[in-house]
């Protein structure tokens, strides 16, 4: 479970003692095996509460990268690709390209949002890459991105006619203790037949695109320290360590 944090004011310590006491019995009802969450590190009183609270440092890094200057929307040349045109893209929020012959990353795919539909190809592909079957973490997290969100701003990627890639965001609109809206990346996938084929970097250019249509400024993920591949993948399409730590917090 993840659990949404914001900056302590004076005053706030015992409610939020009382509100995390409280959260933790419904999680155990629920044989909920973990809390997780994140805060600034210089957030000194949220970080005091964590400690006292029995949350330690997670094994996971918290990305993000903001918009403006990200080398998917500021030089998406070098991301190219040399794959076939595709049909209009309904979900294409930007404007216009200036050089009609360039091919950008979002163009070897036909990438759009993701809808209900789509659940079974998910869980196809989410199963390739964990090796284990998770329809119903898929199902929930495919519910609260179409669902739960304000703003519906996961994709889809499409090759061959068949479901090659997804990207599962949501919106922070300036809540938890950010000054600008955020959207954060909860879940990315490539099926194995497609990877190493320019399917990510299609997903992340046309997401990003849409963000800055949003006027959304920064993007956030969380990626284990132990995904090598995954965790090159974002430092190489603009991602940098955040200001914020993750914690989690094991119940017995």
């Amino acid at each position: 479970m993840t659990v949404k944090t914001r900056t302590l004011a004076p005053g706030d310590l015992d409610a939020v003692v009382a509100i995390d006491a409280a959260l933790e019995a419904a999680a155990r009802k629920r044989s909920i095996g973990e809390l997780h969450t994140a805060a600034p590190w210089r957030d000194s009183a949220m970080l005091r509460f964590l400690a006292g609270a029995g949350y330690a440092l997670a094994e996971d890094l918290v990305l993000d990268s903001a918009l403006r200057g990200n080398p998917l929307l500021a030089r998406p040349e070098s991301f190219s690709s040399p794959s076939r045109d595709k049909t209009g893209d309904p979900n294409d929020w930007s404007a216009p390209r200036a050089n009609d012959f360039e091919r950008l990353a979002r163009d070897i795919a036909d990438v759009r949002l993701l809808s209900a539909k789509d659940i079974d190809d998910v869980v196809r592909i989410d199963h390739h890459v964990t090796g284990r079957d998770r329809r119903a973490y898929v199902q929930h997290a495919l519910d609260e991105a179409l669902r739960e969100s304000g703003v519906r701003i996961s994709l889809a990627a499409r090759m061959d006619g068949v479901m090659a890639g997804y990207v599962m965001a949501r919106a922070d609109l300036g809540d938890f203790g950010r000054t600008e809206p955020v959207a954060v990346i909860d879940t990315l996938g490539v099926a194995p037949e497609y990877a190493h084929r320019g399917v990510g970097h299609a997903l992340m250019q046309q997401l990003f695109l849409n963000l800055d249509a949003l006027r959304i400024e920064r993007v956030e993920t969380l990626v284990a320290v132990q995904a090598l591949a995954l965790l090159g993948f974002f430092l190489g399409t603009g991602f940098a360590p955040a200001q914020r730590l993750a914690f989690v917090k094991h119940l017995s």
